[in-house]
């Protein structure tokens, strides 16, 4: 996404339009982010905001020849520390405005989902922050210093919107290194955002959850990984009116399958494998032990063919290309964090010690990848100029390989037409063995390949 935007632009520009044109000063206002700093909080905010783009950190840019345009180092401190100020309303608010726009961009019959994962914020030389906590790093396979970042997101498949996210800490006391300041008023919001930094990670997943769907902000399923993917989280979900599609951890978790529970490596005796170039083997209608209906997906694993993944659907009614398509979708966000991380400087641009910091500057960075991703959209679809494209153009749509292919094969066709005709039937004959050579779905889709001139 990052990488899309030209470097030529006039990077502080196109944020000033775009802060504009979704009056984010209002709400800043409604969300307690008011004046109380010594100058407007709108300013405070706006200069953060851009400073990833000066090629600088705080110290560098006030050491810098254009110290003049900021204020005082503990001006900005004083902003980020503030505990009155409520940082996850402000990004709930942003996030449905953005996505009420995106939604006129795109038909009301393309799949919107909600994507929940986590990600590891490290702090590895901290020893006194705030609530530090020991966390598992499952991408490291080891235990780190720092918070595990729960997130959920939003995609129609072409843009990714941050809605919410949680810098938890530790359920558990004795993984917590440091406790909450004694010195938080219990009546501010930086009190109850250390309070849901304790929760467990499933509790506060639903809780974040809850309160975008509170916020009118629809999806018509959510995906996880396999981490999350257990039976509380599927039940805890479908009563909040959402599907799961996620995948699933072949473990002693079993399964009710024709009156009998297997685990997911007996169940794979009752799936047809091949060695085609479907990646998909099949599928089977199970239950789980508290008679949840669920049909599981068999997916070849593209890093170890022999071997093959389970994704889980709670809407039966999907065919298996399209719970694998849309499951596909849970990637962007973990192309969110790898851009927040490494281009928008998440948890590394400031080292603050102070818990209320690390959640208004997160919060920040979600905002500078919002409206990138709200400049990227305003640049790439043309529906976004006006009333006349959104009435003309289609809606951007995936183009899967099996249309794909015979698109090419009509358009080589008409073309061939143009050549002479002894050149006409060599390529014919090519075309014909070459047809024949391949596996029977892609002999199907030419089954009705017409070479009368």
């Amino acid at each position: 996404m990052i990488n899309q935007i030209d470097e030529n632009v006039n990077t502080q520009n196109e944020f000033s339009n775009a802060i504009k044109q979704l009056k984010i000063g209002g709400l800043l206002r409604k969300s307690n982010i008011t004046k109380n700093c010594g100058i407007p909080a709108f300013e405070v905010f706006q200069f953060l905001l851009l400073l990833v783009f000066q090629g600088k950190n705080l110290f560098r840019f006030l050491n810098s020849k254009r110290k003049d345009q900021a204020v005082s180092k503990n001006t900005y401190y004083r902003f980020l520390n503030d505990t009155s100020y409520n940082w996850k309303k402000f990004l709930l608010l942003l996030s449905a405005k953005v996505i009420s726009v995106f939604e006129h961009l795109t038909r009301p019959e393309r799949v919107k989902v909600f994507v929940l994962d986590d990600s590891v914020i490290k702090r590895n030389c901290s020893k006194n922050v705030e609530l530090l906590a020991r966390v598992y790093d499952h991408v490291e396979q080891q235990y780190q210093r720092g918070f595990a970042m729960l997130t959920l997101g939003w995609t129609d498949g072409y843009s990714f919107i941050p809605l919410a996210f949680n810098m938890l800490s530790s359920a558990k006391k004795n993984n917590r290194y440091q406790e909450m300041s004694d010195d938080i008023d219990h009546r501010t919001n930086g009190y109850k955002f250390r309070k849901e930094s304790m929760l467990s990670k499933p509790a506060a997943a639903v809780e974040m959850i809850k309160n975008a769907l509170n916020m009118g902000m629809l999806a018509d399923y959510i995906l996880m990984d396999s981490w999350f993917t257990n039976e509380p989280m599927l039940q805890s979900l479908l009563d909040l009116g959402l599907d799961t599609i996620g995948m699933v951890k072949q473990m002693k978790q079993t399964y009710l399958y024709n009156g009998k529970f297997y685990t997911l490596n007996r169940l794979k005796r009752f799936v047809k494998f091949n060695n085609g170039a479907s990646n998909i083997f099949g599928s089977l209608h199970v239950k789980t032990k508290n008679g949840i209906a669920v049909k599981i997906v068999f997916v070849r694993n593209r890093n170890k063919k022999s071997d093959c993944l389970f994704i889980l659907s709670t809407d039966n009614s999907l065919s298996d290309s399209e719970i694998v398509r849309i499951y596909g979708n849970r990637w962007s966000i973990e192309c969110f964090f790898k851009a927040c991380k490494s281009f928008l400087k998440l948890g590394s641009e400031f080292q603050s010690r102070n818990y209320s910091a690390i959640v208004s500057h997160t919060t920040i960075v979600f905002v500078r990848y919002i409206l990138l991703e709200w400049i990227r959209r305003n640049r790439n679809d043309r529906r976004s100029y006006g009333e006349l494209f959104f009435m003309f153009c289609d809606d951007i749509q995936d183009i899967d390989l099996t249309n794909a292919l015979q698109s090419l094969m009509a358009l080589f066709e008409s073309v061939i037409k143009t050549f002479s005709e002894k050149i006409t039937d060599a390529i014919k004959s090519q075309v014909s063995n070459w047809i024949a050579s391949q596996p029977a779905f892609i002999r199907a889709l030419f089954g009705n390949l017409n070479w009368e001139s």
